[in-house]
């Protein structure tokens, strides 16, 4: 008995002098932080407060609510002349070159007359430079948008009654096309005004301070639609490389449907127009790959799509392709501006639908652009003032019959590869093309729609590079890759639309599924530190005798209790609920046995009675624990948060595993987890508050501290009660 004791004693000074080499011992059972006061405002005094912020009216938040809204006024007065003007002079030039044949081309992607794309352009630029925080965003006409308001311009006009390939005005089974080709005309700048103008109402998000909404638009999601946006911009040109006069299909199938006609009309192909088409491609092509190879040797790329634009057109009128070979032009272009209009709001309920997917890809898109540019040039962007900014881009340029715009990821990149310092550049940019819209519109008469459809898609190269990046996605993360893979089949073969909202939904399953099965796992720890990692993700680690570690890396809620629990049981191999049931019944089982036995031996021998069987306890009324662990750890370090459900779950754990003996603790909680279990009544134990500890290596050494003192407590009362001799 003396050897015990000694050896027990050592085995507790063991554990002292290992907490605090060097110091004194620590006694785990007082080490407590105390707690700020939690800021709480009631909804009452938060909006009054608020108010307060907003009401104050002084020269100083005039100045700063106008130098916020407009930051023009921040950065023009600091603007380096020598500097920076001659960047911004050559990177507008350049964009505005490229800006030209784009505009034009995406007009037609979004069933306009070219003139509006130019408009539209030329409008955004100018309000943009005014309002943003980004310096090289370029906002514009944009493909996926284009897209967008393409289908969304057809589909009404269908439901209006307008032939999609005359657009004359359908009337039982006869046509009628007196005039309805001018009303068809108007009809389609009223609705793509209209949606437009919808789409800049998301400038009333931006002064909510709801600009975090882009952040459930993530980049592979952004990413797999754009490339399905890519195919089905592709699929949309095609009719006019070709030169085939097909339906425009909408809806559910449309990408196969297209393809369908496409191959069912293939013996109608123009010639003229096809040969255009791959002389076209085989030059721009090539041209568009040499740039990029050769982009940091080049002070800038060569303006090949101009260049083609310009040799087409010319060809095109001299050799008459137009009366010759029946082949599609884009026809008069007018010059100057129409009188600003409002457009007709009887169709703001239908567009609505249409114009809500268009604003929140506009938004994702024009933010996240100039967040990669200002993390990349060292300057921060304002997601809220950019919501305001893209939303009077499309706002203001409504009443001039343009179309909805962002930032045009092609130009974009194009302003930031030529050397632009400052927004200033897209003024530069909105001269070049005011000098379109006023002398040399009408030039563009002859340029053929394929030569277009060509621009277009050599613009989609991008969008159509992602498919080579899924393998590498792939090994960084499967789950990202089939967000990306279902929103590109989705945005492809479904529509534009759906597939957003696909997307978007799957990927929020994904990230539930991520917290209602996360990683969960047993730590053990690295010798002579105080580290503790994943024993299958690292070796050489030791365990602790008789305490195990178990690490949740998710929050805990009612999704994910139950995995919790079967996690929990199956790292540990310990199944308190198990266990419990299993001796209730034995103990059933063995009461039964007894009663059974009494019963015969009542019977045979009446006059004898058995002994009561004699339980002894220990002194202290403490039970060692029979398993081969005395303490579970959980390490909360990777739970943001718990809820009720969650609160309940852990209660009902450190209930469990006391029945058998096991003592639960919580380390590295954060002081919002502290508080809700301080709130839920965890800290009303055995050890009050310290039942949650600041790391993993403190509850390591309590437990170890508290399990000694307990051997050594019983130890002594058991050599202390005499022992009777016979």
């Amino acid at each position: 008995m003396e050897d015990k004791s000694s050896q027990t004693s050592e085995q507790s000074q063991d554990v002292q002098s290992s907490l605090t080499p060097g110091e004194p011992p620590v006694d785990f059972m007082h080490i407590k932080l105390e707690e700020n006061e939690p800021i709480d405002f009631g909804t009452k005094d938060f909006i009054l407060k608020k108010a307060r912020e907003v009401c104050k009216c002084n020269h100083q938040t005039i100045i700063t609510f106008f130098c916020q809204l407009f930051p023009v006024l921040d950065w023009l007065p600091r603007y380096n002349i020598k500097m920076q003007l001659l960047g911004d002079v050559i990177s507008g030039l350049l964009v505005g070159i490229v800006a030209i044949p784009q505009s034009i081309s995406y007009s037609l992607l979004a069933n306009q007359d070219p003139i509006y794309g130019i408009y539209t352009n030329f409008f955004c630029s100018i309000i943009y430079v005014a309002m943003a925080t980004s310096r090289h965003n370029f906002v514009g006409s944009f493909g996926v948008l284009c897209l967008m308001i393409g289908q969304s311009v057809n589909r009404h006009l269908q439901l209006a009654g307008y032939d999609d390939n005359t657009g004359s005005l359908l009337v039982g089974n006869a046509t009628s096309s007196s005039n309805g080709t001018g009303t068809c005309d108007r009809s389609l700048m009223l609705i793509a005004a209209l949606i437009c103008l919808l789409s800049g109402l998301s400038i009333l998000l931006g002064v909510l301070q709801l600009g975090f909404v882009s952040v459930y638009l993530s980049e592979p999601l952004l990413s797999g639609f754009v490339a399905g946006s890519s195919l089905t911009i592709i699929t949309s040109q095609m009719k006019y490389l070709l030169g085939l006069n097909i339906p425009r299909h909408e809806g559910v199938g449309s990408f196969i449907l297209t393809w369908v006609d496409l191959f069912r009309y293939i013996q109608n192909t123009n010639i003229c127009d096809l040969v255009t088409s791959l002389v076209a491609l085989a030059i721009i092509i090539p041209v568009k790959m040499i740039n990029d190879r050769y982009k940091d040797k080049m002070k800038a790329p060569f303006p090949i799509e101009l260049l083609v634009v310009i040799i087409a057109t010319v060809v095109s009128y001299y050799l008459n392709f137009e009366e010759r070979y029946k082949s599609s032009v884009c026809g008069a272009i007018p010059t100057g501006f129409r009188k600003p209009t409002l457009p007709d709001t009887k169709l703001f309920s239908s567009l609505a639908v249409d114009a809500l997917p268009i604003a929140i890809i506009g938004f994702a898109m024009t933010v996240s652009l100039a967040e990669i540019f200002g993390k990349k040039h060292g300057y921060a962007v304002h997601a809220n003032q950019e919501m305001i900014a893209i939303g009077m881009c499309n706002l203001v340029p409504s009443f001039f019959y343009c179309f909805a715009s962002s930032a045009a990821l092609t130009k974009t990149l194009l302003k930031e590869s030529t050397g632009t310092q400052t927004q200033l550049s897209s003024l530069v940019t909105s001269l070049v093309l005011l000098l379109v819209l006023l002398w040399i519109a009408p030039l563009f008469y002859s340029l053929q729609t394929a030569i277009l459809g060509v621009v277009t898609i050599v613009n989609l190269r991008g969008g159509l590079r992602t498919f080579g990046e899924t393998p590498r996605m792939w090994q960084l993360s499967k789950l990202d890759t089939v967000v990306w893979w279902t929103t590109m089949l989705a945005s492809t073969l479904i529509t534009t639309e759906i597939g957003l909202l696909v997307g978007v939904c799957f990927a929020l399953l994904c990230v539930i599924f991520r917290t209602q099965r996360p990683r969960a796992a047993v730590l053990g720890k690295v010798s002579n530190t105080e580290i503790y990692e994943d024993q299958s993700a690292y070796r050489q680690l030791s365990s602790i005798a008789n305490i195990k570690i178990f690490r949740f890396e998710s929050s805990l809620y009612y999704a994910n209790k139950d995995y919790f629990k079967t996690a929990l049981y199956q790292k540990t191999g310990v199944n308190p609920v198990l266990l419990a049931a299993r001796h209730h019944r034995a103990e059933t089982q063995a009461k039964a046995d007894t009663g059974n036995r009494k019963s015969v031996f009542n019977t045979a021998f009446g006059c004898l009675k058995p002994s009561k069987k004699r339980v002894e306890k220990s002194p202290t009324g403490i039970r060692l624990p029979s398993l081969d662990m005395h303490t579970l750890i959980i390490d909360c370090g990777a739970m943001q948060f718990i809820d009720t459900t969650g609160l309940s779950v852990l209660k009902e754990t450190r209930h469990d595993y006391q029945e058998l003996g096991v003592q639960v603790l919580l380390a590295n909680c954060n002081p919002l987890l502290r508080r809700r279990l301080r709130d839920g009544g965890w800290a009303a134990g055995a050890h009050g508050g310290q039942l949650a500890f600041h790391s993993v290596h403190q509850a390591v050494q309590f437990a170890q501290q508290w399990y000694h003192e307990q051997r050594e407590r019983i130890i002594t009362t058991f050599l202390s009660v005499p022992i009777k001799r016979p």
